[in-house]
């Protein structure tokens, strides 16, 4: 269990060397996860791109979702996770206010649980799957991976993927669903539709990633450093937390992916 202060020139480092990338990859665009779907909503907004290399087998998977408040944004893929040898899926799930919570996470869990069910088909290994996100994202990532009945409705257990990356997310209530409420974004919440309200010893990894305390959003640095503590004082067995010195909210995200990769490489040795 570690807690590290990440500075420019360390997040840079986590560039990794060429002779890692792939030289063969294919990418397939807007398979559905939500197969049951039934309203046009869900039918357009419940997909996600694979993207994997065709060279190899037994590969990891990254699953990544996009920020955006759980109001706005699209699924993309990250540059830095771009021909290193792993597959990437990114998801888009539905959006307020044509949904409410939970919908957001039941979504991303379907998501999840596709991949978990799917990837072995074009190559990868279903013990070797992490699951990461951006700001909205990352709290996406650790409801999923944290309360155990998102995955649980799909026949799933959290603690069988490999691991958990979020970047900048909520571990409180998330804004959001608070706002649903009429609640104001300073009101703060943690329920059972806040990560730390389902901290439990496990041997999943945890890995914190945010921006400079200074430059993030509202207390997002100090609630995450908060989890971190509770996630180790309640016994989780391995949980990291990394701040990026001088990067916010935003600009975090390629630092982060580099520095996720990273870690990923070396766990894997182990």
């Amino acid at each position: 269990m570690v807690l590290l202060l990440c500075s420019y020139a360390s997040a840079q480092s986590t560039q990794e060397p060429a002779q890692q990338k792939s030289p063969t990859y294919e990418t397939i665009y807007d398979l559905s996860y939500q197969l049951e779907a039934t309203d046009k909503y869900a039918q357009g907004r419940c997909k996600l791109d694979l993207r994997y290399p065709t060279d190899s087998t037994g590969f990891a998977t990254i699953v990544y979702f996009h920020g955006g408040g759980l109001e706005f944004g699209n699924k993309h893929f990250v540059e830095a996770w771009n021909n290193q040898g792993i597959a990437v899926v990114t998801a888009n799930y539905r959006l307020h206010p044509k949904v409410k919570n939970p919908v957001y996470t039941q979504d991303a869990a379907a998501a999840v649980a596709w991949t978990m069910k799917n990837i072995e088909r074009y190559g990868g290994d279903p013990k070797r799957i992490y699951v990461s996100g951006h700001s909205a994202g990352g709290y996406l990532t650790s409801m999923i991976g944290l309360d155990t009945t998102y995955l649980a409705e799909h026949g799933l257990h959290p603690d069988s993927l490999a691991g958990l990356i979020p970047f900048s997310g909520h571990t409180i209530t998330h804004f959001t669903p608070r706002k649903e409420r009429g609640l104001a974004w300073n009101e703060v919440v943690v329920d059972r539709y806040a990560p730390i309200a389902h901290l439990r010893i496990s041997d999943l990894p945890i890995v914190l990633i945010t921006g400079d305390r200074e430059l993030e959003l509202f207390g997002r640095y100090e609630e995450t450093a908060y989890f971190w503590r509770m996630l180790t004082a309640s016994g989780h067995k391995h949980a990291e937390l990394h701040e990026l010195d001088g990067f916010d909210h935003g600009s975090m995200v390629g630092p982060a992916a580099l520095l996720a990769l990273r870690w990923i490489r070396a766990h894997e040795q182990q």
